[in-house]
């Protein structure tokens, strides 16, 4: 096979890097040519379980903190149950920052699977401190410790689905991983409500609901459970290819990539790997994976664009995953009633994420904000008008639960695209992580509001976050069906 002379990738100030082994040109010219997920199908509900269980750990405080509130909190009533969440969840998203801070840029220095074995055990200790918390402070500095492991696990995982997918459907099997996630939803919330909620009528609760008096202990217990089985079920993962050749380990690459290259095979042709969009030179990683971010002014540029992004999209996204049940019992919903509403939401978290994972890849990333965006407004204004027709108001969450869902896969997607291979989980870790603190402070500034508002405006105060992120989000690069290495060399 002739060699071709690639592209030369210049560092920061103008100089070409180490050379790139022509033995590691071919194998990433091999990892391109494949159009479709070549990995075992096995791993992709591997990777999901993490997804899953991260989802459930954010969603499960929804319905079951009212019942926590009440016996952990002197004076904690369905009603004031609200004023007690912020804390909670503000310290669980500080955890996550600090943990997608500190141990996301480990993965680019030692790999992706070690860090994703490490982060889910973090996780499922601090849902198992959780369930044993004995009063308000130990469940706050529980939420903690699970937050550390979360917020790293999603950068990591999002970096590591984006690298062994094909570039013409990163954003397909980010989605297709992220419908796991919209089951780890749908199981909190419908776990709350049949363990923490009394028997009642439906639609006012569950008649087979089991009310028992520690079901939000038994909630955090299954999550540790499932952090376990995920930890097993992941030292079967391969390491990313595209890490191990930035790393000189071409050899295991080469067998990563052979193995891929046979499951592709099955289902068609392969092409005569190209070597012309292939880099020549690697630019020369720095000893800490944030000097290749932040003193790279194209990387810096993205850093600020995609964290005001997150930032405000959080807000939204956190008052409805966090608080949707608290908010509602707040405007006067009775807390069965107000589970039950956002139990049938969840079904357009389901929905949406099986939806989107065939026709993610129809738009660019960026449109899916503005898409989503009124997808939740529509959602909002028909629980507002509902009045006392339960049935209006479970549509009105099933396009709630959808809208604000909708748009964060293939974001997730553009976040690890826009950052390079060296630094790809410090990059995901610094827009994604930080902007998380938009929804603790969201929740924070909104919670004493929301009883002063009418259903109308608190959902539309809630939901309007979503417009400012679908504004930055058009001044996004385009990444859709491009290579790596093109997008962030």
């Amino acid at each position: 096979m002739t060699a071709s002379i690639g592209p030369m990738v210049p560092t920061p100030d103008g100089r070409l890097g180490e050379p790139i082994p022509e033995a590691s040109r071919q194998v990433m010219a091999r990892l391109d040519r494949i159009h479709t997920w070549s990995l075992s199908p096995a791993f992709l509900v591997i990777i999901g379980l993490g997804f899953l269980f991260t989802f459930y750990d954010i969603f499960d405080i929804n319905v079951s903190f009212v019942q926590t509130c009440t016996q952990l909190v002197t004076g904690c009533t369905p009603e004031t149950a609200l004023t007690y969440l912020p804390l909670p969840t503000l310290l669980n998203l500080l955890g996550y920052v600090v943990g997608t801070l500190a141990l996301s840029p480990l993965s680019d220095r030692i790999g992706r699977r070690n860090m994703l074995l490490i982060t889910m055990l973090i996780t499922g200790l601090g849902s198992l401190y959780t369930a044993l918390s004995a009063d308000y402070l130990n469940f706050t500095l529980s939420r903690i410790v699970t937050g550390i492991g979360i917020g790293a696990d999603l950068a990591i995982v999002n970096t590591y689905v984006g690298e062994v997918s094909p570039k013409q459907s990163r954003a397909k099997f980010t989605t297709v991983v992220f419908i796991m996630s919209a089951l780890g939803a749908f199981f909190g919330i419908w776990l709350g409500l049949l363990l923490t909620t009394p028997p009642a009528p439906w639609p006012m609760g569950l008649p087979f609901a089991l009310g028992l008096a520690s079901g939000w202990r038994w909630m955090y217990a299954i999550g540790a459970v499932l952090a376990v089985i995920a930890i097993l079920l992941r030292f079967q993962l391969p390491e990313s290819p595209r890490w191990m050749l930035q790393k000189g380990h071409t050899a295991d690459a080469d067998q990563v990539a052979a193995d891929m290259e046979r499951r592709s095979a099955r289902r068609g042709a392969l092409g005569q790997p190209v070597l012309d969009a292939v880099p020549t030179h690697w630019p020369p990683a720095r000893s800490v994976p944030y000097a290749d971010i932040f003193l790279h002014p194209l990387y810096l540029k993205r850093v600020v664009l995609l964290f005001f992004l997150w930032f405000f999209g959080y807000i939204t996204v956190y008052a409805y995953a966090a608080g949707f049940t608290s908010v509602l019992t707040s405007l006067k919903f009775s807390p069965p009633e107000a589970g039950v509403i956002a139990a049938v939401g969840t079904l357009g978290f389901v929905g949406e994420a099986i939806v989107m994972s065939f026709i993610v890849e129809k738009l660019e990333r960026r449109y899916w904000l503005p898409v989503a965006t009124v997808l939740t407004f529509i959602g909002a204004i028909l629980i507002a008008a509902a009045g006392q027709s339960l049935t209006v108001d479970f549509i009105g969450a099933i396009l709630i639960f959808a809208g604000f869902n909708l748009w964060v896969s293939p974001t997730y997607a553009l976040t690890a695209e826009n950052f390079p291979t060296r630094a790809r989980s410090t990059g995901f870790a610094v827009v994604d992580g930080v902007g998380h603190i938009g929804g603790g402070i969201g929740i924070l500034v909104l919670a004493p509001l929301i009883p002063h508002l009418s259903v109308f405006w608190a959902l539309m105060l809630i939901s309007s976050f979503l417009i400012v992120a679908s504004v930055i989000a058009q001044f996004t690069v385009h990444t859709r069906n491009r290579v790596f290495e093109d997008v962030s060399p």
